[in-house]
């Protein structure tokens, strides 16, 4: 039956929220029996892209010359940088620096999570190095001192890095413990279970499956409802001065 236009998806100034009955997919360049959702991107305000790549078996994901993180939603892929390959099942990811010519092959139908960004170098600062890794290999620890929120920091926290990728992982019942309002800009995807995301001035329930884009200073809050654990994969630039890129 026809939603008459109904849709918990909103673009606000400062928040985007895309679900899932209102996806577009395209080809980007490069890409072989692959298709994009774009979920952000410059158009929109924000300095970095994310999109959901959505493989066919033998589908291939097309080269960028930004620095790219990937990481595997469902399926899984390999990976080939200079001739070595690895094989990346649900939940490994890999960090590729700007300018590493590298493939992502699809070795089954495959939803991977990706994010490019242009690199902000410093002086005197080597840029970060490949990394390819698994969220199972990460250790997490409580955000403050709720146990009840778990946080696994997927890069490393050097200054080396311009952005940070993590997961978020919530009991039934728990929630951030402030409404946060801060300079840097977060790119979200809801991997499991749901709950309610304050926005700005908008209260949204969410859902596995709905991407969340918050632009610097948007008022931001989220408390997991239902009765299984809410996680999700969350961006945020990192480790630049307000000033960088000017």
């Amino acid at each position: 039956m026809h939603n008459l236009g109904r849709t918990r998806s909103s673009q606000q100034p400062n928040h985007l929220l895309l679900t899932a009955d209102t996806f577009v997919r395209t080809t980007l360049p490069g890409m072989k029996a692959c298709s994009a959702i774009v979920h952000v991107g410059p158009a929109s305000g924000a300095r970095f892209t994310q999109y959901t790549a959505e493989f066919e078996a033998g589908g291939e994901l097309g080269d960028t010359s930004a620095q790219r993180f990937i990481f595997v939603i469902e399926g899984g892929v390999e990976l080939e940088v200079d001739g070595k390959t690895s094989a990346l099942g649900g939940r490994g990811y890999a960090y590729l620096p700007a300018g590493v010519q590298h493939r992502v092959v699809a070795t089954r139908v495959s939803r991977v999570a990706v994010i490019e960004k242009l690199y902000q170098a410093l002086p005197s600062v080597a840029p970060p190095k490949l990394i390819v890794s698994n969220e199972d290999a990460i250790s997490s620890h409580p955000l403050g001192d709720d146990s009840s929120l778990q946080v696994k920091c997927l890069l490393p926290d050097e200054m080396s890095f311009d952005f940070a990728v993590n997961t978020m992982v919530y009991q039934p019942g728990s929630s951030l413990s402030m409404v946060e309002m801060h300079v840097m800009e977060h790119g979200l995807i809801m991997l499991e279970g749901g709950g309610i995301y304050r926005l700005g001035d908008s209260w949204y329930p969410v859902t596995a499956g709905d991407f969340i884009w918050m632009g610097p200073w948007c008022p931001q809050w989220f408390g997991a409802i239902g009765k299984a654990p809410a996680k999700y994969l969350i961006y945020k630039d990192w480790n630049r001065h307000p000033l960088a890129g000017l």
